[in-house]
């Protein structure tokens, strides 16, 4: 198991955004995280890789506890996690090919050559391999968004968080993204995604979390078989 919360309590500041959590992730599964803003989506993710404290149960991300990790090995257990933001985040000021150049040597990545070849992998993985060159500014939204992607598999990560991934996109190029995120999956990772887009967790069918109420429930058979009732209506 990649992931194993059990009766878990996450605080920011103060304030309990979510309480008595359950949740669990296995390699190659695709989860869908739902609800209305603030909800605690986001903050589900944000627990996974220390950016927000978790209290009580049990907490587990990738043989870690995140009730005792040290703040030292916080940056192995983040190597080990690929996350993608609904709003980029790319370095404006460097190439694609220097945005992932950066990530590699940030990650104790030593040989040229080897940093060459992997970021010509990724970037042929997510169908840019001729964008390279190019700054964050001349790519369009779809574009930036899997430079996003290439960078999150750099490091050939066992989980994917990908929060609001196609938030900022067009129906299309966000189903473009869900299909590339299904491909990657498929070779292994499992992946966890924040949506408001309910027609793609229609058309991609996967496990659903919804969050509501301080609360996060398993929602996988009540989503899909209200989706088939809405058809035979």
């Amino acid at each position: 198991m990649l992931i194993n919360y059990q009766h878990v309590d996450i605080n920011q500041q103060e304030h309990t955004v979510l309480s008595d959590v359950n949740f669990q992730l296995n390699e190659g599964e695709f989860i869908y995280l739902i609800g209305k803003v603030g909800s605690g989506k986001t903050s589900l993710l944000k627990s996974f890789y220390k950016e927000l404290n978790v209290n009580t149960g049990t907490a587990e991300v990738l043989g870690h506890s995140m009730l005792s990790i040290k703040t030292k090995q916080i940056p192995a257990l983040r190597r080990q996690l690929g996350i993608v933001f609904q709003d980029f985040q790319l370095l404006t000021d460097r190439t694609v090919y220097e945005n992932l150049e950066f990530v590699l040597q940030a990650t104790q990545w030593k040989k040229q050559s080897e940093i060459q070849e992997r970021i010509q992998e990724v970037l042929k993985m997510v169908g840019m391999e001729t964008k390279g060159y190019k700054l964050p500014h001349e790519l369009s939204g779809g574009e930036q968004q899997r430079i996003v992607l290439a960078r999150a598999i750099l490091n050939s990560p066992k989980i994917i968080l990908a929060d609001e991934p196609t938030g900022n996109l067009d129906e299309e190029t966000g189903r473009q993204i869900i299909g590339l995120l299904r491909a990657i999956s498929a070779k292994g990772a499992a992946v966890v995604m924040t949506t408001h887009n309910l027609n793609l967790v229609r058309e991609f069918p996967g496990i659903v979390y919804k969050c509501e109420g301080h609360q996060i429930i398993e929602y996988t058979k009540e989503f899909y078989s209200q989706q088939i009732n809405n058809n035979n209506k």
